[in-house]
């Protein structure tokens, strides 16, 4: 259960790799008067690195690890464009794409010579056939050599490539023009398959025959094999002036369950276009196009999805164990929804503090209790802050040669905003940028009394727009308790931009050493210390779940847990529970049926057990009312007590609890 970027399914060669490439030593049979004008006529496809970069590591990095070619080259390499005349350039779609949203500079082209070519105007584009036709900037013509083209080649003759193989120049390998294959979806076309080497950097350079002639465009791999993909370079030739096309099937996927939405990218805006006006004009329909994917997936299976479809309905009639790590509400193989996630062991921070990390499937989840040092005002205003805690955690870092090197700080985030999602709950979104891989870290952070609970996503910058709707869509499928001291709650409470709108309809009221109590629209009650200690350590969770009220999913508390400080084994806790559907079956309905008519261990008699004595009393109407809703309440205290005592405190704890809820 989790989510992809949209995929394409044209070609299974399309997505093998970002870049391709060919490479060697002049090939045998190429007639070596013929090189010089091939390698003028090909480029490098760059991009210029960061000038800065905003992050911070444990220590500097060790870069004479690196090639001394890739420590001091000032541009990352993409991939292989080629001249074809008057003024025009080929590439590989996704070639030019890898400018899309990029955290490094916009694509350009590098000639042999080492100057570089800003890209001008992208003239034609095939998202379908991976192909982007465009000029440079400044030259009105060509930048040295055109190649010639060969549109009428047939399978059987001697074929090279030529390109910018591992980002190490462009040079030449040799093979064969196998054979074509048609394009898998509905052949509208033919692919060339081709046995001449082909290794990353390639993508979009030339493949030319014996007499150095272009038939067609290098694009992608076999990853199983030494066969190779190419477009004919009579699609290019053949392709209409002036538009950008985009038409394919796509396949749309989400975290929580393994339902898949198969639909088409299918859209065209007319070209020439300055390099940013095109992506922005593909940045306006490619995000709408993953909106509508987003929103129909979520829409398909009404009758199968959480909280109003099948398989939803143990979920709805339980409450989950205890915890403050928030768990993602997924569909399991069988259609009944639960609870996922792996929390990890908890990294320690000063003075208390701690995070708990995760996994579900792609996404990292994570609780981050506050330091006790930090103030609440600070800690919730500061991103960095929060972020800075996170990454203690070692989930991002940056491989230098043979090393690992910790990252410490991102620094502020690129963006700071808020997100409601569909339960009132007010989400903290940050976004990072990570250069050195070019992706953008995305973090949904839910402020809790005792710190955050959130998830954080990271995808290539120009998925950004597709992995912040997926992370926002995500919250709505969160299990969220809310966990602190007294003394956090404290703060918390004093603030309420930080609740969830369920607290508007709560009332919670201490004061140390005097009162605590508790009141909703559903039940409240009331003690003092002769029940239990309440003190700034004491500590409070409201239990929140999902569960019918009125036949409406809401989300509401369904379990209040006070104890005396932290973990101690004298805690008072109220648990909502009400009548199952007969569809749960007979664990469900015996359960209920002990509570309704007050049997053991809900009959208000001490029981003995792990190493304490508790007693449980129901509230309530009785059972000949037929309530369909009803309240267990608890006292709990470490080793034995005499059923005198206990009778005595769970009286206390009764006294003044009234369930308003029917």
């Amino acid at each position: 259960m989790h989510h992809r970027a949209i995929r394409f399914l044209a070609s299974a060669a399309w997505f093998l790799a970002l870049a391709l490439a060919c490479g060697s030593a002049a090939a045998e049979g190429l007639d070596a008067k013929l090189l010089p004008r091939i390698q003028a006529a090909t480029f490098e496809v760059v991009a210029a690195k960061p000038a800065n970069d905003p992050l911070t590591y444990e220590k500097a990095l060790p870069l004479d690890l690196l090639p001394f070619q890739e420590r001091t080259d000032k541009y990352y390499s993409l991939g292989t464009a080629f001249s074809i005349g008057n003024g025009r350039y080929v590439t590989a779609g996704h070639v030019l794409m890898t400018g899309f949203g990029s955290l490094w500079g916009p694509p350009a082209l590098r000639d042999n010579a080492g100057h570089v070519y800003a890209i001008d105007k992208v003239w034609k584009y095939s998202l379908e056939q991976d192909f982007a036709v465009f000029s440079i900037a400044g030259h009105d013509d060509d930048a040295g050599p055109a190649l010639e083209l060969q549109r009428d080649a047939i399978a059987g003759q001697a074929v090279y490539t030529v390109g910018n193989a591992y980002g190490t120049g462009v040079v030449v390998r040799d093979g064969l023009y196998t054979s074509d294959t048609p394009e898998q979806e509905s052949g509208r076309w033919k692919w060339m398959r081709f046995s001449a080497a082909a290794s990353p950097g390639n993508s979009g350079g030339p493949l030319v025959d014996l007499q150095g002639r272009v038939i067609g465009v290098v694009l992608a791999k076999s990853p199983n094999e030494n066969l190779n993909y190419a477009l004919p370079i009579g699609r290019v030739l053949d392709a209409p002036d002036g538009v950008a096309e985009m038409d394919q099937r796509t396949a749309y996927q989400f975290d929580v369950f393994d339902t898949t939405l198969t639909g088409r990218f299918k859209h065209e805006f007319k070209l020439p276009l300055p390099l940013a006006a095109f992506f922005a004009e593909y940045g306006k329909r490619f995000d709408a196009h993953v909106d509508d994917e987003l929103k129909a997936l979520l829409a398909k299976e009404p009758a199968r999805t959480f909280p109003n479809g099948e398989g939803s309905e143990q979920l709805l009639n339980q409450v989950a164990t205890m915890s403050d790590f928030p768990y993602v509400i997924g569909r399991a193989s069988n259609g009944v929804w639960g609870l996922g996630g792996d929390p990890g062991d908890n990294v320690r921070l000063d003075a208390n503090g701690y995070v708990t990390p995760g996994w579900f499937g792609k996404n990292m989840l994570f609780h981050l209790r506050r330091p006790d040092t930090v103030p609440a005002a600070k800690f919730y205003a500061d991103p960095a802050q929060a972020m800075d805690m996170l990454l203690k955690t070692g989930f991002v870092k940056r491989s230098v040669g043979a090393e690992s090197i910790l990252v410490t700080s991102l620094g502020k985030p690129a963006f700071a905003g808020m997100h409601t999602d569909a339960w009132g709950r007010k989400w903290r979104v940050w976004k990072w940028p990570v250069p050195f891989v070019n992706m953008n870290l995305v973090v949904m952070a839910l402020p809790v009394p005792d710190g955050y609970i959130g998830v954080v996503r990271s995808g290539l910058a120009m998925q950004d727009h597709d992995m912040e709707i997926n992370q926002r869509a995500l919250t709505d499928f969160i299990y969220a308790n809310y966990d602190g001291t007294l003394a956090q709650w404290k703060d918390f409470l004093a603030d309420r931009s930080l609740m969830p709108a369920a607290f508007d309809k709560l009332r919670i009221d201490f004061d140390y050493g005097d009162h605590f109590s508790y009141a909703s629209k559903r039940v409240s009650f009331r003690y003092t210390p002769e029940l239990q200690a309440i003190q700034p350590d004491s500590v409070l969770t409201l239990g929140f779940s999902f569960f019918k009220d009125g036949g409406k999913p809401v989300w509401d508390v369904s379990e209040v847990w006070i104890s005396a400080k932290q973990n101690d084994s004298n805690y008072v806790m109220l648990i909502r529970d009400s009548e199952p559907p007969a569809s749960l079956g007979d664990d469900f309905a015996n359960s209920w049926d002990k509570i309704l008519h007050r049997r053991h261990p809900y009959d208000s008699e001490a029981r003995d057990g792990d190493d304490g004595t508790k007693v449980t009393a129901v509230a309530g109407p009785p059972a000949e009312a037929n309530p369909k809703v009803l309240y267990t309440a608890t006292y709990a205290v470490e080793g034995r007590k005499d059923a005198a005592d206990m009778a005595a405190h769970l009286a206390l704890l009764v006294k003044d609890l009234r369930v308003d809820e029917k």
